[in-house]
């Protein structure tokens, strides 16, 4: 799976950077190594939903420092294979 961190302005300022670093450290919790690799882009064209994430094909916004390890759990870990 390709995981991408929208790192645009909009993103940036919205905390891309912690939303990154928590992804990186859930897929160490999880092992996940192996099966996801964590990418930062630009712009994904939502940059009024929070910080944007593409998992593959699937959209996730509204993605914060706050809330991305449960993101990752709900949202992104039934989507491994």
């Amino acid at each position: 799976m390709i995981l991408s961190v929208c790192v645009g302005s909009s993103c940036h300022l919205k905390g891309s950077y912690d939303v990154i670093e928590t992804f990186k450290s859930q897929i160490d919790k999880h092992a996940l190594a192996d099966k996801v690799e964590l990418r930062a882009c630009f712009c994904l064209g939502r940059c009024s939903n929070g910080v944007s994430v593409k998992a593959d094909d699937k959209l996730i916004l509204n993605v914060n420092g706050a809330n991305a390890a449960e993101k990752f759990e709900t949202e992104i870990m039934p989507l491994v294979k």
